[in-house]
């Protein structure tokens, strides 16, 4: 895939998979995701296993697929790079809002449980004000594309 194509699914989609160092076993887990800015933002919980691997390890390998139910047709993009925390409020922000307006227009208030939130919340809760860590994509080492042949 050229770099037209690869940039086409990464703006389309909005969930992507994410393999982190394990101690002994890699250790992959899907997220909602957003691109801004020619970057991927992603939200963490502050608590899991997750938060704890990228403290010892900022290194990671993101995916991100787009197919048919039968994958006649299908494309997956493969970034390996390097996550850290957004610390900058309007950075921040930006993308907590560009997230939950996407999350608003293309998932179930349902999802929000993976985020951290409460069966009764919407996405509305889903705030800068809230104590949300956002972490972006940086470093990135490596793209890969793959497609169906034409």
């Amino acid at each position: 895939m050229d770099k037209q194509e690869i940039r086409k699914v990464v703006e389309d989609q909005f969930l992507c998979r994410i393999a982190f160092h394990g101690a002994e076993y890699p250790y992959v887990v899907p997220f909602q995701y957003t691109f801004m800015d020619d970057s991927i933002y992603l939200h963490f919980t502050d608590y899991g296993k997750k938060m704890q691997l990228l403290e010892k390890d900022n290194r990671v390998c993101i995916e991100i697929e787009e197919y048919t139910p039968n994958l006649s047709e299908y494309k997956f993009v493969v970034m390996n790079g390097r996550l850290r925390v957004v610390e900058d409020f309007n950075e921040r922000k930006r993308a907590i809002e560009k997230m939950a307006q996407e999350g608003k227009g293309k998932l179930s208030r349902s999802f929000l449980a993976a985020h951290g939130f409460y069966k009764d919340e919407d996405w509305s809760s889903f705030t800068h004000e809230k104590p949300v860590v956002i972490v972006k994509l940086d470093n990135v080492a490596q793209v890969m594309g793959l497609k169906n042949p034409q």
